[in-house]
């Protein structure tokens, strides 16, 4: 009994290992900096004004899809601000966009699937993302007309002039440029590149990052966003140690074998699945990945790539604990509606993914 706890210790250990080693430091802790920039220089607070239900649906919308690149939430996480916009008087649609791309598309859990997992894997997620929250949105919103009829009739129009948080001395192109370079950083750094090749490429960014920080940025800026990072790195670091370990521990009693005769294909079934499990798990963020990639067998090619998108699209979204807490803040039917449009619309991008485009 004892061996087998130190053989599944170990098994955890050595996936902590994996992901510490090849994910990490080279995709992890930029894709830190650069949350913790548009956390600190672009400000969410403007741009959540733009859902009610008056404005111009070719803003609110896409404004709500990309609204989780500002946030580094998970499903639950992202609930109190949800809450907030949604009794502030948001069109359903809107808030609802916003409630499941929050979670969905945060930088980092896109930066670190598409490391850990592969560019086109995150780039599915990214894609499958946006346009996910904003027909859910729509449905949404064609479900519920009368929520957004009683919301109208009071609507007041309060413009904000979304300045990505500029001032004089800081002009927008700078925190543009800012988070440009990380993310060339990024990328770089966690090519197959040698480093001999890539090493001076990273070294020319790392200068030029230094360069503008010290020319646009002042020292309440730097402050700003080192504390904006060291936050997110407080909250998200030790989970993720932690869940990869419990991971791979796991895995020593439930090897990835086991799931592959249920998600191991691309079949309508085998997506309804990976999305039904996704929706019904907890999984705080970026655990997906480790979960995915080693649990379910995604690296080991023994998960479909259709099951493991739909999988990366339900998953972050919605929760069993997350359903619960919905059910008090916007009803049973809202609700189940919501939790149907993600399974559904889940499937049927994971469906796509894994027969008609990888």
């Amino acid at each position: 009994m004892i061996d087998i706890i130190l053989e599944a210790l170990l098994s955890g250990w050595e996936a902590l290992i994996d992901y510490v080693t090849n994910h990490t430091v080279t995709c992890l802790v930029p894709a830190l900096f650069i949350a913790g920039a548009i956390a600190a220089f672009i400000k969410k607070e403007a741009i959540l004004k733009y859902f009610g239900p008056g404005v111009r649906r070719y803003l609110s919308y896409p404004l709500a899809a990309t609204s989780g690149v500002v946030l580094a939430v998970c499903s639950c996480t992202i609930l109190p601000l949800f809450a907030g916009i949604y009794k502030k008087g948001s069109g359903i649609g809107p808030a609802t966009a916003f409630l499941y791309s929050g979670p969905a598309i945060n930088v980092l859990a896109i930066l670190y699937t598409a490391s850990a997992l592969g560019y086109d894997l995150g780039l599915a997620r990214a894609v499958g993302a946006i346009i996910m929250s904003m027909v859910i949105g729509v449905y949404m919103a064609l479900m519920f007309r009368k929520h957004d009829r009683e919301l109208i009739r009071d609507a007041r129009k309060d413009p904000v002039n979304l300045t990505m948080g500029s001032t004089p001395d800081r002009p927008g192109w700078s925190i543009i440029l800012l988070l440009m370079i990380l993310l060339g950083i990024l990328i770089f750094a966690a090519s197959s590149l040698q480093w001999i090749l890539k090493g001076p490429i990273v070294v020319t960014l790392f200068i030029s990052m230094g360069i503008l920080l010290w020319k646009k940025f002042n020292k309440d800026d730097l402050e700003d966003w080192w504390m904006e990072t060291w936050d997110l790195s407080k909250k998200i670091i030790p989970i993720l140690v932690i869940g990869a370990f419990v991971v791979g521990s796991i895995a020593y009693f439930l090897p990835p074998e086991t799931f592959s005769p249920i998600l191991g294909g691309e079949s309508v079934l085998a997506n309804l699945t990976a999305s039904v499990i996704g929706a019904i798990l907890y999984m705080p963020t970026l655990l997906e990945v480790p979960v995915i990639g080693t649990t379910f067998g995604y690296s080991d090619g023994l998960m479909g790539s259709g099951p493991a998108l739909s999988l990366l699209l339900a998953g972050p979204a919605v929760s069993l604990p997350n359903m619960i807490v919905l059910h008090r803040i916007m009803g049973l039917k809202k609700t189940i509606a919501y939790i149907l449009l993600v399974v559904i619309f889940s499937t049927m991008a994971g469906t796509i993914y894994g027969n008609l485009i990888v």
